[in-house]
């Protein structure tokens, strides 16, 4: 008799959040305060174009503060692009400093040094803390880091890897991962003990080895650079929201998850795409998305 696998005991059901923009509507005597405060880090030179799109889309999906930790000086005049950023150079203390709601780490980050500092810092914040693309790398990095991530008892921890990510740090072929998606995730929720959002065709969203959620949304269009920052921006400003509108963080990433795929998919039915699509178009209608009534 075949051995029955851990996963075969999981529950998976699809994704349905979107009601919960209901909980994101502003009182009339709201401020920016409500609203919540995210830090996001990156940017090293050359990727640039990463932490502002991630900047742009928790700009977008309202974010009260968007504070923007950049690693490379001569990059940071791409910031002016959007004036309402509060831009600064990366330096160690920033968590401290800042105080923010969110901390979201990754996007255009680079593997230096310097880089694997300020993820660690992230790491000892009392910050609900995103971690993507060299974020997550850094833990293949440095050991170190995922110990720290196993152990982080402050505030919840999102993983967002996409194919590739999840392979590195599981330590096996992106092949693998793909061929058994439900049990690259069991794996990556064992060795982080964090929330996982596996990217790619049905996105699974989840902490738990009971129960995954997958999203059913998005299109092909969206496989393109630029749209994994796009949802880590996004993300952050929903969970900053969330701190003060009686939403869960489970609650919240599940939303901006589909927030970000179910864009994809109106764009595309309003002859946007699917080839073509770009992330800078797909935050705004993040925004209008959310809007709805």
């Amino acid at each position: 008799m075949k051995k029955r696998r851990l996963i075969d005991y999981m529950k998976v059901i699809d994704l349905d959040t979107l009601a919960y923009r209901a909980k994101l509507v502003r009182a009339s005597d709201e401020h920016k305060g409500n609203a919540g405060k995210v830090l996001l880090i990156g940017g090293d030179a050359g990727m640039a174009g990463a932490i502002l799109l991630a900047a742009r889309a928790c700009l977008h999906a309202g974010a009260g503060w968007t504070v923007v930790s950049i690693l490379d000086q001569a990059s940071a005049e791409v910031m002016t692009e959007q004036p309402e950023l509060m831009v600064r150079l990366a330096t160690l203390g920033d968590c401290a400093q800042v105080n923010p709601d969110v901390i979201a780490i990754g996007p255009g980050l680079g593997t230096s040094s310097r880089a694997i500092s300020l993820v660690s810092e992230a790491l000892h914040s009392d910050a609900t803390l995103v971690m993507d693309a060299d974020a997550i790398n850094a833990l293949t990095i440095e050991t170190d880091l995922l110990e720290l991530l196993r152990n982080r008892k402050t505030a919840k921890t999102i993983l967002t890897p996409h194919p590739g990510e999840a392979a590195r740090l599981l330590g096996i072929s992106v092949t693998e991962v793909q061929a058994d998606r439900l049990a690259a995730y069991a794996a990556l929720v064992q060795q982080t003990n964090a929330i996982i959002v596996l990217k790619g065709e049905g996105t699974l969203v989840g902490e738990s080895l009971e129960l995954v959620k997958v999203c059913r949304a998005g299109n092909p269009g969206m496989g393109t650079g630029g749209m994994g920052d796009v949802l880590t921006g996004a993300m952050a400003a929903v969970l900053a929201q969330a701190k003060r509108h009686n939403l869960t963080v489970e609650d919240a990433v599940g939303l901006a998850v589909e927030l970000h795929a179910t864009a994809g998919e109106r764009l595309v039915t309003r002859g946007i795409g699917p080839i073509g699509l770009t992330p800078s178009e797909l935050l705004l209608e993040i925004r209008n998305l959310i809007n709805i009534k």
